[in-house]
């Protein structure tokens, strides 16, 4: 049930990426937002000098509160890996959207549970790779480059206070960014390789005359968010550092937001951020975890 005011969003979780999805809430037009938390006043989003203002939001004490509200609309969850599918998968049983950050859950099989559950439920639920909605990935998509034959993608960053959570590491967590793009942009590759310790790893893709890798993870003390990439083709090489170019003109989180939003306005698929699609991006970064114990080519 639409309120005079607009579609209602929950958004279930205040920490970091919690708050950089209410901030872009705020700002659109035609929704009213809400939070899910059982304090009175939640966390700042872990950003230094830029407290969550929350004034003028109504707060649900459980995601059972908020579900049962026939105004809610969507749920957006930016709650830790392991509790995405049962949150997901309540929500839409309860007949909401879900939009739920990345990674989509921490197997493979959760994913095919909730992309199940959101087909029986005739929901809209989409995954939050925003990479898909950066600018200088989203170039790559026009494949200007011709035939690939060498890429290479890099994503540091410091360790996260959550970390304790069993999360995957790294490699799920945060090198999934990567994974996607590269499935979106190549398909599946033949082979897999991986090497490295800890949170840091070095994946390299095998395909059919080339090759792609991914080099990354989370770094110890202060460390800055690094990312960037290379695609050497036929007919061009595409390069692109996150550090050394202005930022978007426009900020992909509220373009992957607002996509999201106009899903459930409109009843259409999320063709931009397919949940299969992601649920491929987190069996791809399994693959990679397990080629990494192994230590040694495998068959992808």
């Amino acid at each position: 049930m639409r309120s005079s005011k607009g579609m209602r969003i929950a958004v279930v979780g205040l920490g970091f990426m919690g708050g950089v999805h209410l901030r872009a809430w705020r700002k659109m037009p035609g929704v009213e937002v809400a939070i899910v938390s059982r304090r009175e006043h939640a966390g700042t989003g872990n950003l230094p000098g830029e407290p969550l203002d929350l004034s003028g939001i109504e707060r649900y004490p459980d995601i059972d509160s908020a579900l049962a509200d026939p105004r809610v609309e969507a749920v957006d969850l930016c709650l830790p890996t392991p509790l995405h599918e049962e949150a997901a998968i309540r929500a839409l049983r309860a007949g909401k959207h879900v939009l739920v950050e990345k990674p989509m859950a921490p197997t493979v099989a959760a994913c095919e549970r909730m992309i199940e559950e959101a087909k029986r439920a005739g929901r809209v639920l989409m995954v939050g790779h925003v990479l898909r909605f950066f600018p200088a990935y989203r170039a790559l998509m026009d494949r200007d480059f011709g035939e690939p034959c060498l890429a290479t993608f890099r994503r540091r960053c410091e360790r996260p206070e959550w970390m304790k959570w069993e999360t995957g590491g790294a490699v799920l967590d945060l090198l999934i960014h990567d994974f996607d793009m590269v499935l979106a942009l190549f398909g599946w590759p033949c082979e897999i390789e991986a090497s490295g310790s800890g949170d840091l790893i070095k994946a390299r893709l095998g395909y059919d005359g080339f090759a792609v890798e991914v080099v990354g993870g989370w770094h110890p003390g202060k460390f800055p968010i690094t990312m960037k990439y290379r695609v050497v083709g036929s007919r061009a090489t595409m390069e692109y550092s996150f550090n050394d170019e202005p930022p978007p003109s426009r900020d992909p989180f509220a373009e992957e937001i607002a996509y999201f939003a106009e899903c459930v306005r409109t009843g259409r698929e999320p063709e931009r951020c397919r949940p299969e699609a992601s649920a491929e991006a987190v069996r791809l970064a399994l693959a990679v975890i397990e080629a990494r114990k192994r230590g040694a080519w495998k068959s992808a």
